[in-house]
Order: C-alpha cells, then sequence, then structure tokens
C-alpha cells in the first residue's frame, strides 16, 4: 500500500471533523450541532458556508484517493468507497437552499454517500491475497472477514439510527455527526491495519 494512502485516510476525518466544529462556532447564537445538520453549515444562507463546503470536498477526494491505492481491500469494496466519496463530493456540490428548504439533489447524493461509506467494509473484505510478510502473506485484520462485517453492520446501524432521528426531529445533528465520523475514520483504521501487517 503506498504511503499517501495513511495521508488521505488521516485526512479525511480530521476535514470533517475540524470543518464542522470550525463552521458551527462561526453561526449566528442558536446554532445546535445536536440537533442542526452538517448540511446546515453549508447551505446557501449559512455564515461563512465555505468552509464546510471544502471541508465536504476534501473528504471526498480523500476517500477517493484512499480507495485507489487501498490494494489490500477488494476490487469492489473500494469501488464503493470511491462512490462514497464521489457522492460525498456531490454534497458540496448541491448545497441545501436558503431558509432551511429541501433539494432533491442534495439529498440523494447524501443518501448514497451514507449508504456507500457505511456498506463498503462488507465487500471489502479478503481471504487472500494479503500484504507480503517475508515468505508468508498475512491478511490485514482490517479486510478479515469477521472485522469488515462487523465494521459494515456497525456503521449501517449508525445511518439507521440518523435515518430515524430525520424522522423523529430529536438529536438530528448527534446522530448524523456520530455516523459521519465513523464512516471517516473507518478507511484510517483499515489502512493502519494494513500498514501493521506490511511491518509485522
Amino acid at each position: 500500500m503506498p504511503s499517501w494512502v495513511l495521508w488521505s485516510a488521516a485526512s479525511a476525518p480530521v476535514l470533517l471533523i475540524g470543518g464542522w466544529t470550525l463552521a458551527a462556532v462561526r453561526q449566528p447564537a442558536g446554532f445546535d450541532s445536536t440537533v442542526d445538520t452538517i448540511s446546515a453549515l453549508a447551505a446557501l444562507d449559512a455564515r461563512d458556508r465555505w468552509i464546510m463546503t471544502g471541508a465536504l470536498s476534501g473528504v471526498g477526494v480523500c476517500h477517493l484517493v484512499t480507495a485507489a491505492g487501498l490494494h489490500p481491500a477488494s476490487p469492489l469494496g473500494r469501488a464503493v468507497l470511491a462512490l462514497g466519496g464521489a457522492a460525498t463530493l456531490g454534497v458540496a456540490a448541491f448545497p441545501l437552499p436558503a431558509d432551511g428548504g429541501s433539494s432533491a439533489a442534495h439529498t440523494a447524493t447524501a443518501a448514497v454517500a451514507f449508504g456507500a461509506l457505511g456498506a463498503w467494509p462488507l465487500l471489502s473484505s479478503r481471504r487472500h491475497p494479503g500484504v507480503a510478510r517475508g515468505d508468508r502473506p498475512t491478511v490485514p485484520w482490517g479486510v478479515r472477514p469477521p472485522v469488515a462485517v462487523a465494521a459494515g453492520v456497525g456503521l449501517l446501524a449508525l445511518v439507521g439510527w440518523f435515518g430515524s432521528t430525520l424522522a423523529s426531529g430529536e438529536r438530528v445533528g448527534l446522530a448524523e455527526r456520530v455516523a459521519a465520523g465513523a464512516q471517516a475514520l473507518w478507511p484510517l483504521v483499515v489502512a493502519l491495519s494494513v500498514r501493521r501487517a506490511a511491518r509485522g
């Protein structure tokens, strides 16, 4: 695995969490991160919306770069990770309109992003080939079937929680941030497992 994969995988959660933290500070009094969504920080009427728009764009690019170089993960899993990255770019490109309105394009790209970034671990597992270590290949634990399935189920459960809060209107921002943050962190966990396997 190229060393730049670690940089891209590490940059995604830094950009996302740093972006929503800084953008929230810039909002008028009354903005509540446990209630208001990440998308509201990049909406057309958000204050300094470029912060969250730039962060989302950066996260999308990071996922695309990580998918390109995370070779120990299966090709299908990497393709779905790349789809999630592309959809994240779509979320940035199609912001919510002013005054709390909705947008079909934004909703569609966000749904694809959450779905793909939640599901890709389920499709990333490999029994072999692994990372060469001496005369014996070893499969990084981050792409071993039990770990990958558990991660995918966990991430999709968080997406389900977020979806339920959209229906109930309670703690939407909190649920979204937990789900999105976990999805941004998992590629880094996998990349670190690959590096560890390579080093033995």
